[in-house]
């Protein structure tokens, strides 16, 4: 089992940065795949970026060139560092871990970018 807990999250300017942090415990983090979610007030929640336990990534569109995803399995974390904001991308993100098909997911942290 893991526990993930999110931070980073907070208000900035339309073009602007923050870098999400996801803190995993309780498993061998390294073996996971490890994904960013995000959910918009009365839309579905969707896949931003995910990667895998070897280091390959996968970015939604809307995010590509902006946002990237790595890991330090060091430091059990994956970020989301995430550049040149614009406000649709004002959401609850979420972090989650997936293995042998069971997943499990942070409580979320708000981004909200608006100026």
């Amino acid at each position: 089992q893991v526990q993930l807990v999110e931070s980073g999250g907070g208000l900035v300017q339309p073009g602007g940065s923050l870098r999400l942090s996801c803190a995993a415990s309780g498993s061998i983090f390294r073996l996971y795949a490890m994904g960013w979610y995000r959910q918009a007030p009365g839309k579905q929640r969707e896949l931003v970026a995910d990667i895998t336990s070897g280091g390959s990534t996968n970015y939604v569109d809307s995010v590509k060139g902006r946002f990237t995803i790595s890991r330090d399995n060091a430091k059990n974390t994956v970020y989301l560092q995430m550049n040149s904001l614009k406000p649709e991308d004002t959401a609850v993100y979420y972090c989650k871990a997936d293995r042998a098909a069971r997943g499990y997911w942070g409580q979320g942290t708000q981004v909200t970018v608006s100026s």
